[in-house]
């Protein structure tokens, strides 16, 4: 059974750091395409960042520059390290995982497995 749990989340002020920590339980991760995704209250899901199965990484505009997104397969775990965070960084960050359909840009992809979530919230 695949469980994705995340890790890292908490309360920082804003130009503040985090890193983010997604481990996959299931002896699947290495052969995955692996995602952050984050919901901010009212409003939708939106995309963060991805990281394909050989290291190929996509990231919003939103967070180009600030956020990395990186992986290591030996300890099945997906990270996102966030720098110089703002205050609308504030979302719930949800780890997704293992690539099911690929949509027609790094957002739209569809994913078969989805942690609980962390919540990050940035004060000013």
């Amino acid at each position: 059974q695949v469980q994705v749990v995340e890790s890292g989340g908490g309360s920082v002020q804003a130009g503040g750091s985090l890193r983010l920590s997604c481990v996959v339980y299931g002896n699947i991760f290495s052969s995955c395409g692996m995602g952050w995704y984050r919901q901010a209250p009212g409003n939708m899901r939106e995309f963060v960042s991805n990281i394909s199965s050989d290291g190929t990484t996509a990231q919003s505009d939103s967070v180009k520059g600030r956020f990395t997104i990186s992986r290591d397969n030996a300890k099945n775990t997906l990270y996102l390290q966030m720098n110089s965070l703002k205050t609308e960084d504030t979302a719930v960050y949800y780890c997704a995982a293992c690539v099911v359909r690929r949509g027609l840009g790094p957002g739209d992809d569809s994913y078969t497995y989805w942690g609980q979530g962390t919540q990050v919230t940035v004060s000013s």
